[in-house]
This record gives structure tokens, C-alpha cells and sequence, in this order.
């Protein structure tokens, strides 16, 4: 994976002044509408899943690929392609999202989910709430509302009250596979970064035909948080931001290192100041990460409605479609 050498953080207020807002030394092919989705990256390996598993995770990131792109090609925004494709994951029970989200220390649930749009950076996010069945929708809500950008736990509870937003009995969260998980996780102790307990996390990001942009964000956190620890999934920059001059990312992996790297934001100014290309702004963000001691994934769309994919694990779920004919579902790292 190319590294950014560190200067470049050093020059890019001069990237601001040398290099127009519309300048780019890279220049895709336009795409009308695009759109790319994950669900989580860590450490995935063909060998160890079985065909059936992988027909599932497969399928269930078609449909909400599908749901997404015919929203976009009906002319429809970005926003709501975005919340299509996440309220639909955060229904499944194979994402670390809604039902079938991880369980926190104690056996609880603790959603997080962040969204921003790129024509205004309007946003909005909620952490530690527990009975709202889509959080992605709770956050659209707080964006929508206007006067914050970010409640969480009995607060973000106490506000989705006073919206039409559909709840859900804790049961309904929880899920065999991840008591089993927990279970693991407290007798071997393993640490908080073991990539088993790390993929799952759901996103999107999305560029509709009037060339507006936005990029949403929905996750149960990590395996066993305690605390009330929250990640980078509904921080707006760290693991969600939308800007209409130059992209929107939704990431994926360990929370504390993106939060550290600001990489949502990061690679937005380097493709806005340098004229890099997602793939590439990506790859130096991840790149980052990586150098601090983290790991995981992230999609881009550009203003030009180019997507990418960037991961320093062996496999992120994921897959994109757009206006040009693009339709891919992807597991693991060679495809």
C-alpha cells in the first residue's frame, strides 16, 4: 500500500492557496449517480468460511447494494440512498448493527450511528442508546432537528421520544451468535483489538445525479466495551464525513486510531487540496492508521462520483454500483 510521506500534512494549507477547489490531477470518467457500501472489515479468510456463509454475507450486501443504487438511478437523493442501504443492514443479523449488533461487557446493547450531507455538512449522530430499532434513522433526526449535531445515551433516548421513530425490546438485538462472542471474549480476555471482535460495522456512501453527496455510518461497537466507550463510527470526521467539494467516506476498523487520524476528513482535504483520487487519499489515510497501530477500511465516492475502497486487513465486506454500469459484491482482499 503507498505511504504519504508526512510532509504532505505540512503542505497542504499551501495546496490551498496553489490549487483551485475544481483543479485535479486525477479526472475519472463523471458517473451520474454512484454508490458504495460495507459491512465491516478485519481479518476474513476463504478458508475459514464456509460457501453457505459466504452466499449469505454475499446476498445480503447485494439487496442492500440493489436498494441503494435504485433509489440513485430513479432520481432520487443520496441521503436517502444511504439511509436505504443502512436501515436495511441494520436489520441483519451477520452486521454488527442493529439486530445482531455486539454486546457490551455486561450483555447490553449500545448502538452508535452517524450522518452528514455534502451540499451543506449538515449532520447528525447518536451514541449509547438501546431501543431505537434503525439508529441511522435517530440520527437523521438530530440532523433534521438542527440544533445539535451529537446526542448520546439518555439523552439521544429522550429526544428520539419525541420523534416517530420505531422501537425495539433489547431481545430483539440480541442474537445466539453474539452471546456466544461475548462468552469467548470474556474467558480468553483477548484484547479489545482482536479483529474478530471488529468486523460488522455497516456504511454507506453515495453521490445522487444532482451531484450531492452524503455518507452514513451504524455500528454496536466492540465485543465487550466497557464504560460506555464510544468509537469513531458516529464521530463526524473520524468515521463519517460529506462534503460536496470533494468526497464522502464512511469507515470501518479500531475507533481509536481513526479518531486519532481524523481520517474521514483527512481524506476529503487531501483530495480537495491535492487533487488526489479516492483510491489514493484512501490508501495514505489507511496507511496511517496502520502506522499507529490500527487497522480496518473505508469507502470513498468523490464529487465526481468515482468510488474506491481502501483496507489494510484481509477483507472488508463491501461493494459499489454506479450510473456507468458498476455492480460489484466483495469479501475478501484479492477480489
Amino acid at each position: 500500500m503507498p505511504r504519504q510521506p508526512k510532509l504532505l500534512r505540512f503542505l497542504l494549507p499551501l495546496a490551498a492557496v496553489l490549487l483551485p477547489t475544481s483543479a485535479a490531477a486525477h479526472d475519472p470518467e463523471q458517473a451520474e449517480w454512484s454508490i458504495a457500501i460495507h459491512g465491516g472489515a478485519g481479518t476474513l479468510q476463504r478458508d475459514a468460511m464456509t460457501p453457505e456463509r459466504e452466499a449469505a454475507y454475499t446476498a445480503s450486501l447485494q439487496v442492500a447494494l440493489d436498494a441503494g443504487a435504485a433509489i440513485l438511478r430513479d432520481g432520487g437523493t443520496s441521503e436517502d440512498a444511504v439511509l436505504a442501504v443502512i436501515t436495511l443492514l441494520e436489520d441483519d443479523p451477520l452486521f454488527n448493527a442493529g439486530r445482531g449488533a455486539v454486546l457490551t461487557w455486561d450483555g447490553g446493547i449500545s448502538h452508535d450511528a452517524s450522518i452528514m450531507l455534502g451540499e451543506d455538512r449538515s449532520a447528525g449522530a447518536i451514541a449509547g442508546v438501546s431501543t431505537i430499532r434503525h439508529p441511522i434513522l435517530l440520527a437523521r433526526a438530530v440532523m433534521e432537528d438542527g440544533r445539535h449535531v451529537f446526542l448520546s445515551g439518555e439523552g439521544a433516548e429522550e429526544f428520539a421520544g419525541d420523534h416517530e421513530l420505531e422501537r425495539a425490546e433489547i431481545e430483539y438485538f440480541i442474537t445466539p451468535h453474539r452471546q456466544r462472542a461475548l462468552e469467548r471474549f470474556r474467558a480468553r480476555e483477548v484484547a479489545l483489538e482482536d479483529d474478530e471482535h471488529r468486523f460488522g460495522t455497516v456504511g454507506a456512501v453515495a453521490r445522487d445525479r444532482e451531484g450531492n453527496l452524503a455518507a452514513g455510518t451504524s455500528t454496536g461497537g466492540m465485543t465487550g466495551k466497557r464504560w460506555d466507550r464510544i468509537g469513531d463510527s458516529p464521530i463526524i470526521g473520524a468515521g463519517t464525513y460529506a462534503d460536496n467539494r470533494a468526497c464522502a467516506v464512511s469507515a470501518t476498523g479500531s475507533g481509536e486510531y481513526f479518531i486519532r487520524a481524523v481520517v474521514a476528513k483527512s481524506i476529503c482535504d487531501l483530495m480537495r487540496l491535492s487533487g488526489m483520487g479516492p483510491e489514493e487519499a484512501g490508501d495514505n489515510l489507511m496507511a496511517e492508521v496502520e502506522e499507529l497501530g490500527g487497522s480496518g477500511g473505508v469507502i470513498v465516492v468523490s464529487a465526481q462520483g468515482e468510488t474506491a475502497f481502501s483496507f489494510n486487513t484481509s477483507g472488508m465486506y463491501r461493494g459499489r454500483a454506479d450510473s456507468n454500469g458498476v455492480n460489484e459484491i466483495g469479501i475478501f482482499e484479492e477480489e
